[in-house]
């Protein structure tokens, strides 16, 4: 009997465990669908022409500092249209201008620390300082030799600052009257910055003059008892008025608007002191006193019957003792680097001032310079314990840049800067900064 195989019956599977090696067929998944909007197509019209709207280009001076974002790109634009001399005048600082460095450095070797799920629809960046309001906690900083830097000088300093609602400084080494910056901005917020000279008959005239022109707060500068090493305007031959050699001839060339705005204008002077030329150093080392003492600045609190600001405070102690002799605030600031190289750092040094008068319970402002650059700089010094801060190579840069309008961006750009800081961090008033918004990084 034949056995017959079974139709139904299949081979059975390799053992398991054997090398026999079985070939099996993929199986395949399920179709890929692309989506439509993947599909090659031939663009239409309609949808090219809104890609193809070109911007007509703007050359006019509103333009040009519409498209700075920063400050830094308003130094860019100061640089590329200034002459060296007065642009690394503004921009430079004393010997191997490591403090400046160090002061920038500082701003950036931080941490925000923000809040979340806090209503910040609405930013006040309003404070008061010195007994006033200010629309914003930032001034103007004294600056000397202004309209070398662009002709407009402290009149569009002044003004802008007007404008913003903010306080200005003019410096004893400016290059506009007392008397012509108060009629500029006669609604403004202004105040005058003194150096003691030998002469105390010519310092008293600028005290009486000051006051009679409504400025509401001296502030007096304590760290030159002689001139700082600035080896940029040495290299660059710097003097008042600015020298037409070969150089200066040269480097004006390409820069054909500084020298038509300096030649056309009333020429450059000191409107506070007599007519004088030479280099800056040898100015400051003839006239400025470097005997001061503390019994001086008991002259000027019983001189000045306004606010009595102090310049130049680099420690604690030095803190302390301006607010015992009658001072109403301090600037920490160690001259934006001009001065000593490798001085404190102003926002280092802030904290721990803060603290001490704090614990003398002083009612002393406590304002900052050096370094700022940006709203967010501006935003961490106030967490840290400054009252207000006063901006110098910031709003020169600005001014630099377009004159008055620069320096209306260089206050928008911070003040853009600030608003956007303090929503992040989640704080809505500057009364709400504190140190636990800000910590400071080891490097």
């Amino acid at each position: 009997m034949t056995d017959t195989l079974d139709p139904k019956i299949t081979a059975a599977p390799a053992d398991a465990g054997s090398d026999q090696n079985v070939s099996r067929a993929p199986q395949p998944g399920p179709a890929v669908v692309q989506p439509p909007a993947l599909k090659r197509r031939v663009p239409k019209v309609s949808d090219l022409a809104p890609l193809m709207q070109f911007k007509k280009p703007e050359f006019s001076k509103t333009a040009r500092l519409k498209r700075a974002s920063t400050i830094w790109d308003l130094r860019d634009m100061a640089k590329r249209r200034t002459p060296q001399a007065p642009f690394d005048y503004t921009d430079g600082a004393a010997e191997e201008e490591i403090t400046l460095r160090r002061a920038r450095q500082a701003f950036q070797d931080i941490e925000f620390r923000p809040g979340i799920l806090r209503n910040v629809s609405r930013i006040d960046l309003r404070t008061e300082i010195l007994g006033q309001e200010s629309k914003l906690p930032f001034g103007i900083a004294p600056t000397g030799f202004t309209r070398m830097m662009q002709s407009e000088g402290e009149y569009a300093g002044s003004q802008a600052a007007e404008a913003a609602g903010i306080p200005y400084t003019l410096s004893t080494m400016g290059t506009a009257s007392i008397e012509d910056v108060a009629a500029a901005a006669p609604n403004g917020r202004n105040w005058f910055q003194l150096y003691l000279w030998t002469d105390r008959d010519r310092s008293l005239e600028l005290i009486e003059r000051a006051a009679k022109a409504g400025n509401d707060t001296l502030m007096v500068t304590v760290d030159t008892a002689v001139a700082g090493a600035r080896l940029r305007d040495v290299r660059n031959g710097m003097t008042i008025p600015p020298a037409l050699t070969l150089k200066t001839v040269l480097d004006a060339s390409y820069r054909p608007a500084w020298w038509f705005n300096f030649l056309t204008h009333e020429p450059l002077t000191f409107a506070s002191l007599s007519r004088y030329t030479g280099t800056v150093a040898d100015l400051i080392n003839s006239m400025f006193d470097p005997t001061l003492t503390y019994e001086d600045l008991d002259w000027l609190r019983e001189t000045w019957k306004g606010k009595l600001v102090v310049k130049g405070i680099q420690t604690v102690e030095d803190a302390r003792k301006v607010v015992d002799h009658g001072a109403d605030g301090i600037v920490l600031s160690n001259h934006g680097g001009r001065q000593l190289d490798r001085a404190p750092i102003p926002f280092h040094l802030l904290p721990e001032v803060s603290a001490a008068l704090k614990a003398d319970n002083s009612k002393a402002a406590v304002m900052l310079d050096t370094g700022i650059m940006s709203g967010a700089d501006i935003v961490a010094a106030l967490a840290l314990g400054a009252d207000f801060a006063l901006i110098g190579r910031a709003y020169l840069y600005g001014l630099m840049a377009g004159g008055r309008e620069g320096v209306d961006r260089t206050i928008q750009i911070l003040e853009k800067d600030m608003t956007r800081t303090m929503a992040l961090l989640g704080v809505s008033k500057v009364a709400d900064l504190t140190p636990d918004h800000v910590r400071l990084l080891q490097r």
